[in-house]
């Protein structure tokens, strides 16, 4: 592995440990030209998961979407960073255990408000407003309901 300070290639592995619940490996490494420490992870490298969007187009699953929509729908709420990421791993998860090599998006969404209704329904009102175009306010109420008369059951 290279040095990202020096570039020397001859680093050294001084931990290594599990990391991402065992989906991946944490590895701290020093140079041996330098002497500084730095952090690399080791990801099984899977199968590359094919989203097809609404419009029918085609584009590589990007785990950065997923983040970046639950950290929108997030924003400002009383949620902690771990538990974001933690939500996003277990998508990446269920997604990635429906074992398709194309997926629509449409079903990544639906995973993703599975998630966000656990995490927060503030956050999942918001995605879904985004998600499922509400058109007006009468969809959004009707949304509103369902969460509500989960509530009372």
């Amino acid at each position: 592995m290279k040095c990202p300070y020096c570039g020397n290639s001859d680093t050294r592995v001084i931990d290594s440990r599990p990391a991402e619940e065992g989906n991946s490996i944490r590895r701290r490494r020093s140079c041996d030209a330098c002497g500084k420490r730095f952090t690399t992870y080791e990801k099984i490298e899977t199968i590359p998961l094919i989203i097809i969007k609404k419009d029918d187009n085609r584009e590589q699953y990007d785990r950065g979407k997923i983040e970046r929509g639950i950290l929108r729908a997030c924003y400002k709420r009383p949620v902690s960073a771990a538990r974001i990421q933690k939500t996003v791993e277990a998508v990446e998860t269920q997604v990635f255990s429906l074992e398709e090599k194309e997926i629509a998006s449409s079903t990544i969404g639906e995973i993703v408000m599975d998630a966000l209704k656990d995490l927060d329904e503030v956050a999942y009102v918001r995605f879904a407003s985004v998600y499922r175009e509400f058109k007006d306010v009468n969809t959004f109420m009707d949304e509103l309901k369902k969460i509500l008369d989960g509530q009372e059951q």
